[in-house]
């Protein structure tokens, strides 16, 4: 079975979109940059980051063969190499379309922030017509019967098949025929849409590494060819997963001085300036007393959860939490109750029961009661609904555990999360854990709190004293990333009389969630002027925030079946049937203008509710979102996945792209 994409014509492909016809040529876009940087080289200037960056992203290096494009070095077949709005001669975009796409349209921007007095949306699930449910249900059945027919009748006439299932030699088998049911009989035969190899930058677009099957997806062989693609699958936000710009320029420049790795732990010698550094500015960022950086952000739940709470402790859970939540309270040996999924009222009728009742059997007092929620689920695309929770937290007085992993930097007005998009002062909150891997284009996690409790945690960690210390460059790249978000502040000169004060300067002292001050940052970093301004950051808040409303709403307008907030950067659509992931993932992998997406299913989700998984980034263009929007209007016809809304009140798609700056303002 050839997974590989087929060189003859697809009936799923569409010819290319109507805004690249204005574009007579590549010749166009190479001689708009090249005539801007000979401009800018005759004016004096280094480089060309002395010109307006209007996409407001990272600048380019001083490099000639980072900064001049060779037109015959250029492919376009595609639609993703070139922007499909040829750029002015004035204006000089200052990052690879590839990695992060141009776009100077200011009209494609929104500010992420909760409206005041308005209900935040709960979490409802939509049901499809019963023949949807029913084929559903049929299809995982006749996979269920034939997995196990053939199961049995494999066993005695291909016994070799089976020998690492069976005991054998006087060994137990290490995976069970019953675990390894799902993987063998289910996961198998769609293994087509997981684990794809990529290679280059995961930015805007990535290249995949075309592979085939010739064994029904045992085995995978890579042809040697590549396949470039519309990334909307990979956790990159705010699109600095950049291999060129300012960030990179600074790690590059921490190898030369760090090395790689500390080759330690925190508690053990790995401890390093960085990560001083970091942990201030990320204080600063969240707006906390102080913070504790872990190299790993699945680790960062599992291995401080149990340094919170243990044995008579009881913590209230979320249905949806991550697996890292889970099993961090299950290491800590405390009590744990779940409540229905973002419902308050499931909630409140808990809290009543747990602190009337007390602890089981002897129904003394819990020692302490931890509230563990997600600002943003994953899974779900769902906010938490913040206002609520500190009025009930205000009343029963318990603590609150926020784990930010998908909603810091993502979400409010300057990036700094839930708190932030709610307007709630992030102090009243005791806990918030965070990672980088989403944001910020790096790695790991953090959690933030009182100084207090995270000098308890540096010690009562499991991570401090076992785990490997963040490396310097990923410290870095938080440290850019982050303060690019920010801003840095520019030191005021001070008067004669000013110089013998006491006390820090005005400059030095951080208010949140402004800038940060200069000496937040190491000394020797040096971010070019439109990321030390925070302009750009702010540009890329924008951005994303626009984006997640336009490809939401816009789905929802066609039809489908999507869950989560508008404002959320990951937009699920709900596929059902089992069959319909790997169909879905190769028609959209199959276009003229190829998209890799990500499908989830069980365990992820529950059995019924298999779904694709949007990821939107502020690296997208709106010409980006347009081409998802179509690919999704062509498939969900042929796949039967428009069941959201009855066919009058649906927009049609290109009603949906030309009033794309109505459809991203509608609430919900």
């Amino acid at each position: 079975m050839a997974l590989n994409r087929s060189p003859q014509q697809s009936m799923f492909k569409k010819r290319s979109t109507p805004s690249l016809s204005h574009m007579a040529s590549a010749a166009s876009y190479l001689s708009a940059l090249s005539q801007a940087d000979a401009r800018a080289r005759s004016s004096g200037a280094h480089s060309p980051t002395s010109t307006p960056a209007l996409s407001l992203s990272s600048s380019v290096t001083t490099s000639t063969e980072d900064t001049v494009l060779n037109e015959s070095d250029v492919d376009n077949s595609d639609g993703l190499a070139l922007p499909a709005r040829a750029p002015t001669s004035e204006q000089v975009f200052t990052t690879v379309h590839t990695e992060f796409g141009h776009c100077a349209d200011e009209q494609y921007r929104y500010v992420s922030q909760h409206t005041p007095g308005t209900e935040v949306p709960g979490h409802v699930e939509q049901d499809p017509p019963y023949y949807i449910l029913l084929s559903t249900y049929i299809s995982y059945l006749i996979l269920i019967c034939l997995g196990h027919f053939r199961d049995f009748f494999g066993k005695r006439f291909s016994p070799k098949s089976y020998r690492h299932l069976m005991p054998h030699n006087g060994y137990a088998p290490l995976n069970s025929d019953f675990d390894s049911f799902y993987t063998r009989r289910l996961k198998t035969r769609m293994d087509e849409c997981f684990s794809q190899p990529i290679t280059g930058v995961a930015g805007r677009t990535v290249q995949l590494l075309d592979r085939y099957s010739a064994d029904y997806n045992h085995t995978q062989i890579f042809t040697g060819t590549r396949t470039r693609a519309l990334n909307i699958s990979s956790y990159n936000y705010l699109g600095f997963a950049q291999a060129r710009g300012g960030c990179a320029d600074v790690v590059e420049e921490t190898i030369k001085r760090y090395g790689v790795s500390t080759c330690g732990t925190r508690l053990e010698g790995g401890t390093s300036e960085l990560h001083k550094i970091g942990e201030a500015l990320v204080a600063q960022f969240v707006g906390m007393e102080d913070s504790l950086i872990s190299s790993m952000g699945f680790a960062t739940n599992s291995t401080f959860i149990p340094a919170l709470v243990n044995k008579g402790c009881l913590v209230i859970s979320d249905e949806f939490n991550h697996a890292s939540i889970r099993f961090g309270v299950r290491l800590s040996g405390a009590s744990v109750r779940m409540f229905k999924h973002n419902d308050m009222n499931s909630l409140e009728s808990l809290l009543r029961e747990v602190i009337s009742q007390g602890q089981p059997k002897t129904h003394r007092p819990w020692k302490k009661i931890l509230l563990i929620v997600e600002g943003l689920y994953s899974m779900e695309g769902t906010l938490l609904n913040l206002p609520v929770v500190m009025q009930l937290k205000k009343k029963y007085k318990f603590y609150l555990f926020i784990d930010e992993a998908h909603s810091v930097g993502a979400l409010g007005p300057h990036g700094r999360g839930i708190a932030d998009y709610f307007g709630v002062d992030p102090r009243s909150i005791d806990i918030l854990m965070g990672t980088f891997t989403k944001s910020f284009g790096a790695a790991g996690g953090y959690i933030s709190g009182s100084k207090a409790l995270i000098d308890r945690l540096r010690i009562r960690g499991y991570s401090g004293a076992y785990a490997e210390a963040m490396t310097p460059p990923v410290l870095t790249q938080i440290i850019a990333s982050m303060g690019s978000i920010m801003g840095v502040k520019v030191p005021i000169p001070q008067s004669s009389n000013s110089r013998h004060s006491i006390g820090p300067a005005d400059d030095e002292i951080y208010q949140h969630p402004g800038p940060a001050p200069v000496s937040s940052l190491p000394s020797w970093v040096s971010l070019p002027p439109a990321l030390s301004s925070g302009e750009e950051g702010r540009d890329r808040l924008r951005r994303l925030a626009f984006n997640s409303r336009y490809l939401h709403t816009g789905l929802v307008k066609m039809g489908f079946i999507t869950y989560g907030h508008p404002a959320s950067p990951i937009v699920p659509l709900l596929l059902f049937n089992p069959g319909k992931m790997n169909m879905f993932h190769r028609m959209m992998k199959d276009r003229q203008t190829p998209i890799i997406v990500v499908v989830v299913a069980y365990p992820a989700t529950p059995l019924v509710t298999s779904r694709v998984r949007f990821c939107v980034s502020a690296a997208h263009t709106k010409e980006d979102i347009d081409i998802v929007l179509r690919a999704c209007d062509e498939i969900g016809d042929y796949l039967d996945l428009k069941h959201g809304i009855r066919k009058s009140e649906r927009w049609p798609v290109e009603e949906i792209i030309e009033r794309a700056v109505e459809v991203a303002n509608i609430e919900p």
